[in-house]
């Protein structure tokens, strides 16, 4: 069953690519998450959108509810920051973390599938602050032009 669920999470990354010409942009500003906040958005209530976040970008991920909502195959991956289980195409609770440190580029699956389906609707307060909560100034926007750090301090 792991493996299958494995085979399908591919063929859906697979299949869910598009170029870059169509990539959706968010129709509100982006705002920042926590993760607290995140996980309001894990798919549990009706009518309220669901959350994925990868790389610390978060995403709108409520046109794949099939895939993400309640009870749907991907659930687990929502309402957190599941960059290290979706560059292994894994969905062993171990590796529903934000953690990337062994793995190798998931820069693919990231702009490929994710960037270029769903719209970016905020950041991880861990990718644009700091362990000591000052701003990260390597932080910088995915294809959010009108976004900048000021305007969330």
């Amino acid at each position: 069953m792991f493996y299958a669920r494995i085979v399908v999470l591919y063929s859906l990354l697979s299949i869910c690519s598009t170029n870059e010409s169509k990539i959706k942009h968010a129709s509100k500003p982006v705002r920042l998450f926590t993760e607290e906040e995140l996980q309001r958005y894990d798919g549990s209530e009706k009518g309220q959108p669901i959350y994925m976040a990868i790389k610390g970008v978060v995403f709108d991920v409520t046109t794949g509810k099939e895939f993400y909502g309640k009870g749907a195959p991907y659930n687990a991956l929502v309402g957190k920051d599941s960059t290290r289980a979706v560059a292994k195409m894994s969905l062993d609770p171990a590796d529903l973390t934000y953690d990337t440190s062994q793995l190798q580029s998931l820069e693919q699956i990231f702009s490929g599938t994710y960037k270029a389906k769903y719209p970016i609707v905020g950041y991880t307060s861990r990718r644009v602050l700091n362990e000591d909560g000052s701003p990260n100034t390597e932080f910088k926007p995915e294809d959010q032009p009108s976004f900048t750090l000021k305007d969330e301090f």
